[in-house]
Formats: C-alpha cells, sequence, structure tokens
C-alpha cells in the first residue's frame, strides 16, 4: 500500500479544550497528513468533525491514526480534571509522556504540538513557552520534580530536538531558558473571515480569550471607561470562557463590572466559534492588555481587518509591528491617550489599516502548513548528518 511507503510521524499533543495550542496541533496534522503516514497520541477521544468545525481544518476524512490512552466514557472527568486541577492536570499529561516516549522508536518522526518535551529520541518540538509541562529549579515544586523522574524527562533530550517558536519573542525566551535556538513560525489563523466594511462595521473593542485573572479584562473595562469619560462612545465585546472552578471569584468580578456598565459593556461566555466570528467582523477595534508569547486572538483581529491596541511588550509586537507605536501601549494611562488619538483622527485610521492589511498573509493558514513541511523536510534531511539540531539559526519569522 502506498502508506506504507511514507515516512511516520507521530504527533504528540496531550489534550483539546480549545485554544491556540490545540489549532497549531490540528493545523499540523493537516499540513503533514498527505505526505506521511500520521499518528496523533493524545489522552482522551477526539472529535475530529467537531475539531474541524471549530477551526476550519478538514482531518475527519484524513487517513489519520488516532492513539487515546483514556477509554471514551472517562473523557468528561479527564476534561474537567485537566481544566480544574493542576496537579492531576500535569500527573495525566507526564503519563502521556511516558507512553509516547514508549513508541517514539515506531517513528521517523515524533512531534510535540505542545511545547518542549523530551521525547526519548531527537524530534522537532513547537513551543508556545518555556517550562510549560517541565521545571527542575530549586523553587519547583517537589510534584513537578518528581512527575520528571518519573518520566525520566532529560534536558539533554529536550535539547537535541529540532526547536520551532510562535514568535521571535518566546525564541529569545527558550534561549536563555535552554541555551538552545529556534526556528519561528507564527501560528496560523483561519482565513475565513468574513468582515464587513469599515463603514458597516461597529464603532466597538473586541476583548478575546479567557476571562482570567492573567488576562487583566477588568483593565480592559477601566481603559474603555476612561476613553468614554473623554467623549469618545465605543462598546465592549468580550468573548471568552473563564478559567475553571478555580477562577470563579474573577471570572464574578467581571460579570459584575459587565452588569455595572451594561450599556456599554456586552459579556459573551463560551460563545459557538461561528457566534464568536461574527463578533470579530463587526468590530472596528481591538484591545489585549496582558503580554503574550504570541497572541493568536490579536493575530485574528489583524485578520478581520480591525486596528488591535496591545501591550509595548511581548509576542504581540510581531503581530501589529513593532514600528506601529501608536496602538502600542504601557499601562492603562498610555493606553487611553493613544486610543483616543487614534480614535479621534481618521486619517490615522486608514494609515494604520493600509499598514496592518499588509502583516495578513503571515498568519495565514497556507503559510503555516507550508513553514511546517519545510521544517520537517528539514529535520530529515539534517537527521542523516552530524549537524545538531541546537545550532541552526533562529528564523526572524517574517
Amino acid at each position: 500500500m502506498e502508506s506504507n511507503t511514507k515516512k511516520r510521524v507521530a504527533v504528540w499533543q496531550p489534550y483539546f479544550l480549545g485554544g491556540g495550542a490545540e489549532a497549531v496541533a490540528l493545523w499540523i496534522l493537516e499540513a503533514l497528513c498527505s505526505d506521511y503516514d500520521v499518528t496523533l497520541y493524545t489522552l482522551s477521544d477526539v472529535d475530529l468533525s467537531w475539531l474541524d468545525a471549530m477551526y476550519s481544518t478538514q482531518l475527519a476524512d484524513k487517513p489519520i491514526t488516532i492513539k487515546t490512552q483514556l477509554p471514551k466514557w472517562l473523557n468528561q472527568v479527564a476534561d474537567y480534571l485537566i481544566s480544574n486541577n493542576k496537579t492531576l492536570r500535569m500527573g495525566l499529561i507526564y503519563w502521556t509522556i511516558r507512553y509516547f516516549k514508549s513508541i517514539a522508536s515506531q517513528y521517523d518522526v515524533v512531534f510535540s504540538a505542545f511545547n518542549s518535551l523530551d521525547m526519548g529520541q531527537p524530534g522537532i518540538q513547537y513551543l508556545h513557552w518555556v517550562r510549560v509541562i517541565e521545571d527542575n529549579r530549586e523553587k519547583a515544586k517537589p510534584w513537578s520534580k518528581f512527575l520528571m523522574k518519573w518520566a525520566d524527562f532529560s534536558y539533554d533530550r529536550l535539547r537535541s530536538n529540532l526547536s520551532v517558536a510562535n514568535s521571535q519573542y518566546t525564541a529569545q525566551r527558550v534561549e536563555e531558558t535552554y541555551g538552545i535556538q529556534s526556528e519561528v513560525i507564527f501560528p496560523p489563523v483561519i482565513t475565513q473571515i468574513d468582515a464587513l466594511p469599515w463603514q458597516e462595521k461597529e464603532n466597538a473593542f473586541l476583548c478575546s480569550g479567557r476571562i482570567v485573572q492573567a488576562k487583566q479584562t477588568h483593565r480592559v473595562i477601566n481603559i474603555l471607561k476612561a476613553v468614554r469619560d473623554k467623549g469618545v462612545d465605543v462598546q465592549l465585546h468580550i468573548t471568552g470562557g473563564g478559567g475553571g472552578s478555580y477562577g470563579q471569584e474573577y471570572l464574578r468580578k467581571v460579570e459584575a463590572l459587565a452588569q455595572e456598565y451594561s450599556d456599554w459593556v456586552h459579556l459573551h461566555q463560551n460563545l459557538p466559534y461561528g457566534d464568536y466570528l461574527k463578533i470579530l467582523a463587526r468590530c472596528r477595534y481591538g484591545i489585549h492588555y496582558k503580554p503574550e508569547p504570541f497572541g493568536i486572538s490579536i493575530a485574528e483581529m489583524l485578520k478581520a481587518n480591525m486596528i488591535p491596541f496591545v501591550r509595548s511588550k511581548g509576542g504581540q509586537m510581531e503581530i501589529v509591528g513593532a514600528d506601529h507605536g501608536e496602538i502600542l501601549f504601557a499601562d492603562e494611562a498610555d493606553a487611553v491617550e493613544k486610543i483616543v488619538r487614534v480614535l479621534k483622527d481618521q486619517a490615522l485610521q486608514d494609515n494604520l489599516l493600509h499598514a496592518l492589511k499588509q502583516r495578513q498573509e503571515l498568519f495565514s493558514t497556507e503559510r503555516f502548513m507550508n513553514d511546517i513541511r519545510a521544517i520537517v523536510k528539514k529535520y530529515l534531511a539534517t537527521s542523516k548528518s552530524e549537524e545538531p539540531y541546537a545550532t541552526l539559526p533562529a528564523n526572524s519569522g517574517t
């Protein structure tokens, strides 16, 4: 059979609960399934048809093998534990790591779609950030060190991987943390965003992502309240789910603020993806307070012909362009000043829209898939030589 002549690729993604990392994993599968014999290793059963609808992939009818460790009837229990208990989540992740390492030698390429990983042999790792899985530092929690020992987790094997980072910002942290260099491949953004013409859009901001303390959603409300107090009449749409049972207190805080300012703050929780895209298509502006390693929601804003206002540090600067200081802010006060200035200057908005449109192609699914195919070819070619992956030059990602 034809599949027997293809190189075998194993992709590891421990779970699928929504988010940018999962989108990357699915589009890695999409990129590789035609040219390679691809197997996905994950914790619990995966509904590819449902994920296709969420992320615009077309995997359900592709020849992808899925290997899970839990029976289907435990799916909901596993999802709950992963969402609400960090210790159990890490335990389950390391359980999948142990198994993945045990089968790695059966494949020509092993590929971690979920950050840095000791896969038992050299492979490819896509890093969204550093120390997401492992932490053997002096201050690390005892259970983290125990799990690493349980899985025989080796930093030397981790460093032997060909590393890919989601931004130059992350690549710099990878080098600082692990002493290795990374190629940069920006995550993909779904292309089917039917943005309304600018004149038909709402004079509204979108703040998207999980409503958790780390995202500082309440600061976005504070900023736009100050903007409104300066006479600029804007609305705010907040989309996203909460952070599980441990994040309920912060979610209630944001819900209370949204209720207090219900005439202009619209809170949309756990929207179906299609409904989220409709909101994305009709807002003129975006805002994101937390500095991110990349920031997939910001790239979505860019693709929807919005003007996003983001922090002046972090990977999101690579999305909008570090030279666009008009939409990069240092803190709340700076954000208010810059938003008011841009919203009161139509010529400045026109210039920004033109410049930002030129950057959209950086985040296309086609570009992402081409880059992933190229990195796998590079891995296969380099693995036959003595050249260590850690010395590969970092790519600018542009």
